[in-house]
């Protein structure tokens, strides 16, 4: 240094931009796009992918950025917000006979997020792949036997996603779901516009344990994930109370029948089954642990039962207006 001159003054550091927040959602479908609308709410960018050019525009008048997505005949070259998308979302389930469609696309999937801004990738698997467990209490290190065709895609699929990010850096997560309900999908909803169940779901009454989680906790679960830095991690995603099917519909009747005694017209049967039908339910007994989900996500259900999930959907209508559209 000169004697009698100062020093010249150090730059001050460059502050680094934050990279705005952008969710892609492969498959904007009832999970989808809760999540898409909750996170626009919170200034979120959205991009996701639809089935179809109505479902596009409903998707972009809420703010999202769609692309329709053909699980049978599509790549990812037309999807041009994939490679700005900080955090991925996959909720498309397999396809029989052809698996994940998604990761059919594996090469370009890897090469697009391997360019791109990706710091986070979810999965949204179910419980299913456990299998028949007899009843047994199960948590995310139980031996894993999918026995159902669309459980062993999932697993495959499960594999494919983890597989994916071996050499990514970004955080990657599993969520095996239960039964998801939700605003316009719930036992109430089903009541309301006395609509039958399928045959599937009529078998599925005679199942002691049912798991199931509100899709408010699905979002719950996505948030806290997000700032958790992990390689990778599976969670189950369930809610405290696995009740058999046929209890969440009595009850759902008695809230219809308190608040609104002539809405129901002709409720559907829950306990019949055919004797005709071809297609059996594959056995599948068991309750699903969420201790994981609650002590290393830190997530505290607003939901814990199907009883508080069922009081806050019908709370939810509050006007005539609002009932569910028994015409659909």
């Amino acid at each position: 240094m000169i004697p009698g001159i100062a020093p010249k003054p150090a730059a001050p550091p460059v502050a680094s931009v934050p990279q705005p927040r952008h969710m892609f959602v492969f498959g904007a479908g009832f999970v989808g796009r809760y999540v898409s609308e909750h996170l626009l709410a919170q200034g979120w960018q959205v991009s996701g992918t639809c089935t179809g050019p109505a479902k596009k525009r409903e998707l972009e008048m809420l703010g999202m950025n769609a692309s329709v997505f053909d699980a049978t005949d599509s790549n990812l070259e037309n999807i041009h917000s994939l490679q700005q998308a900080t955090h991925l979302l996959i909720s498309i389930p397999p396809i029989p006979g052809l698996g994940d469609p998604l990761l059919n696309l594996n090469d370009d999937l890897r090469r697009t997020l391997s360019h791109g801004n990706l710091e986070w990738l979810c999965y949204l698997s179910s419980t299913s792949v456990y299998g028949d467990c007899g009843g047994a209490l199960v948590d995310e290190d139980h031996m894993v036997n999918p026995k159902s065709e669309s459980a062993k895609l999932r697993y495959e699929a499960e594999k494919g996603c983890l597989n994916l990010v071996n050499h990514l850096n970004l955080s990657a997560f599993i969520f095996r779901l239960g039964g998801i309900y939700g605003p316009g999908r719930s036992a109430l909803d089903t009541l309301a516009k006395s609509k039958s169940l399928s045959q599937r779901q009529k078998l599925r009454e005679s199942k002691q344990y049912t798991a199931r989680i509100h899709v408010a906790d699905i979002y719950q679960a996505v948030l806290a994930s997000m700032s958790m830095r992990c390689a990778r991690k599976i969670f189950n995603v369930v809610d405290d109370d696995p009740a058999p099917r046929a209890e969440v519909f009595a009850f759902a009747r008695s809230l219809i029948e308190m608040r609104y005694p002539d809405l129901i017209t002709d409720s559907p049967d829950v306990n019949s089954a055919e004797s005709d039908i071809q297609e059996r339910i594959v056995p599948a007994e068991k309750r699903v642990s969420n201790a994981r989900l609650k002590k290393e996500l830190g997530v505290k259900l607003l939901h814990p039962t199907y009883r508080s999930g069922l009081q806050s959907i019908l709370d939810s209508w509050q006007t005539e207006s609002q009932l569910p559209d028994r015409s659909r």
